[in-house]
Formats: structure tokens, sequence, C-alpha cells
């Protein structure tokens, strides 16, 4: 069976390399990527590399590299197409019965070019006989008359010839004025391929729309009046559709079928042809490969209405899965990602000097959208209007993302100023203020807790009661595995002044977080107060120092770890409870009590960077002591090894706490 290269890109788009791979290997996340000691030669160190942005996993010990397909070959030892009907199924995606049929799912037929009947001209009397006549150009009327049903074409025998201008153009080339009275020559009129490609033929009125634009003086007034230049039109495709109502017919005569099967050429209740998109500036509508998949037409003047129209649906369009703007901003390896409204709003994000901005098609934003953008970055921001519908989609939209915020992942909500959206707000403020905004967002945990308590009053136990409860059911949609659902709901116990260390304000004299005196210390504190944590931090046991009290933390942690309770103040005092040595267990109820987590407290999403930063910093420190302390040079040159990679994966962070 031969699986289009189309079909396997796809399927690729939809596997999480990360999930795949770490359902069979231990992976540790490590900055940007994840690490793991490699399943395919035998290490001490962890040398294999998965990037899920990238989709992509390479050894820097053995060199062995690929995607989710060449992993589960090599790892499983399975045949490519065993490998490729599983991961078709774990992505949703039917896989074609052969080539031939899928190529032909994108196929259409072409109509044959006409074969006219062409009036000899009379000649006079006075005229020469050799002189031979030209085909007589008759006026095709395709404009209605005025007060008549605008799809009601009227035709005329006596009038038209029903030729279409591009076919008259034709004719030029195939007729001869060599004294032939002319026949058009059979081989010229058979040539055409029958076959038409819809990416080819959207590809091709992409092409004349842009012509359109450059002919069209309202239309490229209208876009320098929304502040776009021409560099910008040029990059985006921008266009204009003609007011005709069967431009595209008289254009693309051949590829009617193919126009209506996407939506663009439709027919009236009286079955007269019409074209969608007409009198508008357009917008090329393109996939993640950059093939054009639709078009967007928005109307020049605000009183018309619908101001923007889409094409319809399609076997290549699916606005559910496709953001616009995502294909031009993984071209500009953009850094930071804004999911907007509009395209106008993309455009001018882009052309401020934003390139990760995209916008949803004309519908909600969902869970297919987030998570193709997370696979861009684990960091994104939605931007929302500050009126009530806009707080309702953003309330909407947290609870769709819920099941996709894996560790790691941190979503912010960018609500605007009344009566602005991005394009009149960076005008206004500019990129850097436009970038100020995005920084300050609230994370989904800020703007959940302060949604809630806008709702419930929390002064009183009974409201802090229910807030825990609202809480609870939407903490229960986060994923099950990982740390967050937990870091979340302590974060939230802990605002609400149920948590550990909430003393009289009078009392609350505290070191910040950053001020604990040494890297073991500020472990020690991330461990006591969010036991969460701990899976970012078994790899250290046998690293820890046992005399030290994160070494014993973790230690008693790996002995009783099926015990502990979910709770992170219950787990907590079990640990204290446990802790061999009452004078070592008094000091750390008052490092408890004196250090402030500050900010991590309020922003859980943080927890996890700051965790993994300082979980490489220590095993650093760690193996730096056990290098010069060891006595052959071979385990001198392992742990040397061990170095070299993790102060690679410490290069890698972008963000160190």
């Amino acid at each position: 069976m031969a699986i289009p290269q189309h079909t396997i890109d796809q399927i690729l788009d939809r596997i999480d390399l990360v999930e795949l791979i770490g359902s069979r290997i231990k992976l540790k996340k490590a900055g940007k990527t994840y690490t793991a000691c490699c399943p395919f030669h035998q290490e001490k160190s962890p040398s294999f590399n998965v990037d899920r942005n990238k989709g992509f996993y390479h050894c820097f010990g053995c060199h062995a590299h690929g995607n989710a397909i060449g992993f589960l070959m090599e790892y499983e030892n399975r045949n490519f197409i065993d490998v490729i009907k599983d991961l078709a199924q774990q992505a949703g995606i039917e896989l074609p019965k052969n080539s031939q049929d899928d190529t032909n799912k994108f196929s259409y037929k072409r109509s044959d070019a006409p074969k006219p009947t062409v009036k000899k001209s009379t000649a006079k009397a006075n005229q020469p006989a050799n002189n031979t006549s030209s085909p007589t150009r008759i006026k095709l009327n395709t404009q209605p008359a005025q007060g008549s049903d605008p799809f009601d074409i009227p035709t005329d025998n006596d009038s038209t010839d029903g030729f279409t201008a591009s076919d008259h153009l034709m004719l030029d080339d195939i007729w001869h004025d060599n004294g032939s009275q002319g026949e058009p020559e059979n081989e010229m009129a058979g040539a055409a391929s029958q076959e038409g490609n819809l990416y080819d033929l959207l590809e091709q009125v992409a092409q004349f729309y842009q012509q359109q634009l450059a002919k069209n003086s309202a239309a490229q007034a209208y876009l320098n009046s929304r502040g776009l230049d021409d560099k910008a039109c040029e990059f985006w495709r921008l266009g204009y559709a003609p007011s005709d109502w069967q431009h595209l017919e008289q254009h693309f005569s051949r590829d009617v079928e193919g126009l209506k099967t996407v939506g663009l050429i439709r027919d009236s209740e009286k079955g007269r042809a019409y074209d969608l998109l007409r009198d508008r500036v357009i917008f090329p509508i393109r996939d993640a490969k950059g093939r054009v998949v639709g078009f967007g037409g928005r109307a020049m003047s605000d009183d018309i209405k619908p101001k923007y129209i889409n094409s319809p649906e399609s076997i290549i369009f699916h606005k559910g899965e496709i953001l616009y703007g995502l294909y031009e901003g993984r071209k500009a390896r953009a850094g930071q990602w804004l999911m907007v409204e509009g395209y106008m709003d993309v455009i001018a994000l882009q052309q401020a000097g934003m390139a990760g901005a995209v916008a949803s098609l004309g519908t909600a934003t969902n869970v297919e959208h987030l998570n193709t953008l997370f696979k861009q970055s684990n960091k994104i921001t939605l931007a929302f209007d500050g009126d009530t519908a806009g707080q309702r989609a953003a309330w909407r939209t947290l609870e769709l993302a819920l099941p996709a915020l894996t560790d790691g992942r941190e979503l912010r909500f960018l609500v605007l100023p009344e009566q602005h959206d991005p394009d009149s707000l960076i005008r206004l403020e500019g990129l850097g203020g436009i970038r100020r905004r995005i920084e300050q967002a609230p994370p989904l945990s800020d703007f959940l807790f302060e949604s809630l308590a806008q709702q419930i009053d929390i002064k009183t136990p009974e409201g802090k009661s229910r807030l825990m409860q609202e809480a609870r059911v939407l903490t229960g949609l986060l994923p099950a595995k990982g740390s967050f659902k937990r870091l979340l709901e302590q974060s939230l116990r802990d605002r609400l002044g149920l948590g550990w260390n909430k003393k009289p304000a009078a009392q609350q004299q505290l070191l910040s977080f950053e001020q604990s005196s040494s890297l073991e210390e500020k472990a020690l504190l991330l461990l006591l107060q969010y036991p969460a944590l701990f899976n970012q931090m078994t790899h250290l046991i046998d690293l820890a120092d046992a005399n030290h009290a994160f070494g014993r933390a973790l230690y008693l942690m790996q002995q009783a770890e099926e015990e502990l309770p979910d709770d992170p103040e219950q787990c907590l005092y079990f640990l204290l409870g446990a802790w061999p040595n009452e004078q070592e267990r008094n000091k750390l109820c008052h490092l408890l009590d004196a250090v402030d987590m500050g900010v991590y407290v309020q922003q859980p999403e943080r927890l996890d960077g700051l965790c993994q930063e300082i979980v490489l910093q220590l095993k650093k420190m760690y193996l730096s002591r056990k290098m010069n302390i060891a006595t052959s040079v071979q385990a001198q040159q392992d742990l040397k090894n061990q170095l070299l990679e993790v102060s690679k994966q410490l290069s890698f962070r972008e963000d160190i706490v």
C-alpha cells in the first residue's frame, strides 16, 4: 500500500512524539527538550534527546535519529506499513485504500475547451479575394439588467457566442490568418490535461486575485487606510475579487467543477452559477505546508453585511484544523505566539515585527488549535476583547484548554482594553507596548482564581468552600499524569489561606525564596512545599548528600512514595512526622515559616521551570564534587561526559529563574 506524503505529514503533525516515546522509555524534561538514556545503545548518562516541537529525536552518542515512524520501526522492530497503520489510528486519520484513491480525492475533471462556430465575414465586392477576415468578436452579456434577478443571467443566441475572454485569447493562438477559413488545430484543442488538481487550482485563483488587486484602486486605498503597506500586501498575497457575478467562470472556464467543489462557485435556486466572493479584499488561507486551501473575503465598507465571508469547508479546507498565519509564523521562526481574532490583527502584528500571531477562521478556538500552537512553543497567549462577550469567550477557552495542559505548557490570557483590537492597539502603543501586555498577561492559574473570585464572596468560609468546590471540577479536567493538577489545587488553597505558613500580617517578616542560602535549601523548600515535584528530582537521589536535609527528604519520599497522601499539606505533615531527627525537624519548620515562596505560590506554571533549573544546577554541582574525588581515569571521563551534557541542557534554557 502506497501512502501519499501529505497523509504521512498529517499523521506526524497529530502525534505527540514525547507522549509516544515517553510511554515506552522514561523521559526527563531538560529545557525545551526531553532526555533519556538511549534505548538503542548502552550508556550510563542520558544522551538521547526528544524535541516535541520539531517532532524529532536524536542521540548524541550513537547518532540514532528520526521521527515517530522511525522510532517505532527501530524500537519495536516493526515494518513501515504496520507502524503507519497504528499511528494513523491513534491520530484519527483514515488511510487511503490505495494511492490512486487518495490522489483522486483532490482531483476534478476539467471541461473540454469550447468549440466555437465562427461566422465567415462576407467580402465586399471591391475587397481583394485573398484578404482573409478575422474571427468576429462578440461582446459577452454577463451583467444583469437593473432590477433583474442577479443570478438569472440572460442569454441571447443572436448576441452571445458563449465564449469567455480566455477562450478568445486561446483562439488567437490557434487560428491562423493565412488564407485559411480555418478550423481549430485538433492537436492543440486536445492537448490540455483533462484532470485538474484542487491545490493547483486554488494557487491559480490566488494569483488571479492578486493581479486584480493591482488593477483596483479602491481596494488598494482600503488596505492603505488599514495601515498596510505594499510589502505586507505582497507577503500575505492579498488580492481583490471583482464585482462581476461570474468572473471566476469567465477566467477559469474549464475549471468550474473544481471551483464548485471548493465552494468558490455556487448555484442559485434557479440553477445559475455565481461567485461566492465579489467586490471584496481577498485573504488567501494557507495550510501548515503553505498550500492555498481557501480564501477569506472582507467587504470594503462596514455597512456591508456580513463583513467577512470565508470559503466553505471542503475536502482540502477544514477550518477547525487551520490557523491563519501559522505557516507564515513558522517560516519566520517566530519565538512568541499569540492567538488573535481576525486576519487584519495577524497582518498588522506581523508588519510591526511580531511574526507569531495567528487567528482561527471564524470558528471558536478548539483543542486542536491549542495543541498545534503548543507544538510551536510551550508558552502561548490568547487575546480577548475586554467586553462581556470577550470574557465569556476567554472562560470557554479556559475550560476546553485544561485537558491539553500537560506539564511544562503555559497558557496566558490577554484581555484587551475596551474598544481596541490588536490591530488598533499596536498602532497606538507600538510593538513594545503589545509585548509588555503579553508579558504581563495573567497565566491560567491567575485568570481562573480571579474569575471565580469575582463571582464568589471568598471572605466567608462558605465562599472559600464553594470556590474550592468549583475549582475542583475544573482541575479535574487537567491531565492526571504530571504535577500541574496538584500544584494548581495547592495554589488555590494557599490563596484562600488554607495552606501552610499563614501567619498574621504583623509577623510576616519573611525572606524571599531567592534569599535562601543554597541550591539544596531551595530544592528542599520546593520538595516540602510542593511534593508533586518529587518526580522531577528522583534522579538526584543517588547523587545528593544523605547527611543533608535535602538528601534525607528525597530518601524518605522514595521509601514512602506509595503511602504519601495526595493532599500537599497532609504530605508535608507526614514527612515531618517521619523525620528521624527532632532538632533537624524543628529547623525545617522554622525554614518553612521564614521563607516566602512569593510569586511561585500564585503562578504554579512557573514552578515547573524553576524546578528544572534547580535540578540541573544541583546535578552539575554533585557531578563536579564526584569528579574531584574520582580515583580512576575512566570514572573521571564518564563524569566529565555527564557534566558536558548537563551544561548543554542548561545552555538551552531561555528563562533562567
